[in-house]
């Protein structure tokens, strides 16, 4: 899941459109130095995207050097690319390709963090990040958080059916949305039906008439162990999921109650990691 060189030139245009105009200023002989340009980091960090910022160097001219992939760990301190050329086109790799990592490495992160957060008290619980990623960014940041260890719970509306309370909304009653069930199971024959509720009860009765899966919307982990009881010993085969608020800060005590896997918008907030570049002449 790579971003394809066009992706890669539409990002480099929001930032170069013309020329580096400061650079071009300066004298032509400098200009033309040969320099070498070395990304590092100021914090232990799980590395993104770093072929893309690699790619971006080489798309612009320069000769990019590293030796670790997206999903590696790599401690504060530790240098982890490095783009050789004319101080020219530096100048304009230089940011762009910092930033990219900036963003993706402090997602993969917080993401990994995450993870091993959950698995310590549930190795059987994923972490899905939802669809609320950053519009007109969705291909970045699911290649970030997928190189940390990290699912997408729904790539689009297309490939997967999960019924909300505003698709119950337009029935008449829930007794008519409930006799709808049956049809639409039988309709989705390579997809899990997948159900949002908020309550136990109402939990209990999408289960017994087909639901594949429960995803629980702010829901209590009380509730929440509760329900995984009650499915492990009426609907084996059925998986559990919770959506809503959870984040670094609870994603462990949820992940204890034994569900099958978080839904978090949270690791598209996570920030920037802390990098920064280092010049040299050759």
């Amino acid at each position: 899941m790579r971003l394809s060189d066009h992706e890669l030139w539409e990002y480099i245009r929001e930032d170069i459109p013309y020329f580096d105009l400061t650079t071009h200023l300066l004298d032509s002989k400098v200009q033309n130095k040969q320099a070498v340009l070395k990304i590092k980091t100021r914090e232990d960090i799980v590395v993104a995207c770093i072929e893309e910022a690699a790619r971006i160097g080489e798309l612009l001219g320069c000769r990019a050097t590293y030796e670790i992939r997206s999903g590696s760990l790599i401690k504060e301190g530790s240098s982890f690319l490095e783009l050789q050329g004319d101080a020219k086109t530096l100048h304009q790799a230089w940011r762009v390709t910092q930033i990219l990592l900036e963003y993706s490495c402090g997602m993969a992160t917080a993401a990994h963090k995450m993870v091993q957060e959950v698995k310590e008290v549930n190795a059987k619980c994923e972490i899905f990040v939802t669809r609320k990623s950053f519009p007109f960014a969705k291909h970045f940041v699911m290649r970030s958080l997928v190189s940390a260890g990290v699912l997408p719970h729904r790539l689009g509306l297309s490939e997967s059916v999960l019924i909300f309370d505003n698709h119950r909304a337009l029935y008449d009653t829930q007794d008519e949305f409930e006799a709808a069930i049956p049809e639409i199971k039988e309709r989705c024959v390579e997809k899990k039906l997948v159900i949002e509720s908020d309550s136990l009860e109402d939990a209990q009765k999408m289960l017994s008439l087909g639901a594949d899966v429960i995803q629980m919307d702010k829901t209590t982990p009380e509730k929440l162990q509760q329900l995984v009881e009650y499915k492990n010993k009426y609907y084996p085969a059925a998986k559990i999921i919770a959506a809503g608020g959870i984040n670094r800060r609870n994603a462990k005590e949820y992940a204890a109650t034994g569900i099958d896997a978080i839904v978090t918008s949270s690791l598209y907030s996570a920030g920037l990691c802390d990098l920064t570049s280092t010049f040299q002449t050759l």
